[in-house]
């Protein structure tokens, strides 16, 4: 993970006792002094929002999507739930769907992906 940080930044995984993976997320922002990912919490619940807007039309159809991460390079990490597992659209979906509606929302995020396909 080091190998991708800016020269001079550490990153720190939270995994102290207490802290989360987000705690240690957010730490890895402020101590690069990025302005575009600084408030992780912000950031969350802005891709909350936008996945909000999508989540019916994939209810509609018995799936659905879970935030698992987002990552200091700006990638929303999603789990397909339901129907979204196994349907061979998914994939279209995630692409002119779901990322362009987290994409046009918070403009910071540069990327959309499954973790469990």
């Amino acid at each position: 993970m080091s190998a991708n940080l800016p020269a001079g930044a550490e990153y720190q995984n939270g995994s102290g006792a207490g802290s989360s993976a987000s705690a240690g997320r957010l730490q890895f922002f402020m101590s690069t002094n990025m302005t575009t990912l600084q408030d992780l919490p912000d950031i969350q619940r802005q891709v909350e929002e936008a996945l909000d807007t999508m989540r019916p039309y994939l209810e509609a159809d018995g799936g659905s999507v879970r935030l698992v991460d987002i990552t200091p390079q700006g990638v929303v990490e999603l789990e397909l739930l339901g129907a979204c597992e196994t349907c061979p659209m998914s994939s279209m979906t995630l692409r002119a769907g779901i990322e362009q509606a987290v994409k046009r929302s918070v403009p910071q995020i540069t990327r959309v992906e499954a973790v469990n396909v």
